[in-house]
């Protein structure tokens, strides 16, 4: 797939575009941009980054990084997105304008949305301005029941499974592997602590079953109260991996959450619950 920030690097050409800033890229996100390919058209998304809602001063958190959407906006089969810097410029320029700017410039013949679509100064264009403006448009409904603000809702109260019927595959923790206490070597149990932009949600305290690098993974969620933490740690132990981790991106995927946190009476019975927390593990399916 190629990527662009501005209209000038994308060649222009018939065009279907999918807009939004779909963070998550969830099931109805998807319909809007399957709606884009299956015209036969050259598939292109145009996207914002970052989120409209923090460049006016809201506090948002996400569900996906950019780079975790621009890969799944490959794998649904897009050819190219326009990633448009969302700035204060940009939220002040017309939608007449922006359409001419960032979808004629392009190419683009067909643009697909939510009917709840908007953009532009005072978000004053919608998608009967883009048909009066001579686009066609398709108008993608709403999957009942699917929105980002109902899988922010999941994921923090520990629904994983809830969140991966709304997103269309498992909850993922998307981060970099840092360097942490090491203690999960000394239990036998070597954990990578993964460090997450600050923009984005995270499950509630836990332990969970998931994976990473095609590998089982049990995930501790929490502040280690065993040890008298206070600090969120993100915790996942790759079963059946040899490797260094550290300084390397790593995409974790949440399956189902096993239980609280807990203090234990000895390092011993710590121990023995983390044996069962991997038993679990490997017991558990992925959902999707």
């Amino acid at each position: 797939m190629r990527l662009a920030h501005t209209p000038g690097q994308v060649e222009r050409q018939p065009r279907a575009a999918a807009m939004g800033t779909f963070d998550g890229v969830h099931r109805g996100h998807q319909a809007v941009v399957k709606a884009a390919i299956e015209t036969g058209l050259a598939a292109t998304v145009v996207t914002f980054d970052p989120h409209p809602r923090v460049v006016l001063g809201n506090r948002v958190e996400q569900v996906a990084t950019l780079e975790r959407r621009l890969e799944l906006f490959a794998e649904l089969g897009v050819e190219t997105t326009l990633v448009a810097s969302f700035t204060s410029e940009l939220m002040r320029l017309e939608p007449e304008e922006f359409a001419k700017s960032y979808l004629r410039a392009i190419g683009v013949e067909v643009v697909a949305a939510g009917e709840d679509f908007r953009f532009g100064a005072k978000r004053r264009g919608d998608l009967e301005l883009l048909e009066r403006l001579g686009f066609e448009v398709l108008r993608v409904p709403e999957v009942p029941g699917v929105s980002s603000s109902a899988i922010r809702t999941a994921i923090a109260s520990g629904d994983v499974g809830g969140a991966a019927h709304l997103l269309g595959r498992p909850y993922e923790l998307d981060g970099v592997v840092v360097a942490g206490d090491q203690r999960g070597g000394t239990l036998g149990y070597p954990t990578a602590n993964l460090a997450i932009e600050p923009q984005l949600i995270c499950a509630d305290f836990g332990i969970y079953a998931g994976s990473a690098l095609d590998h089982l993974a049990a995930v501790s969620i929490g502040t280690n109260p065993h040890y008298g933490g206070t600090e969120r740690r993100i915790e996942p132990f790759l079963l059946d991996y040899a490797g260094d981790l550290y300084g390397k991106r790593l995409v974790v995927e949440l399956w189902q959450r096993l239980r609280d946190e807990a203090v234990f009476e000895s390092e011993e019975a710590l121990i023995e619950q983390i044996g069962l927390d991997v038993q679990a593990t490997r017991a558990a399916v992925r959902p999707g």
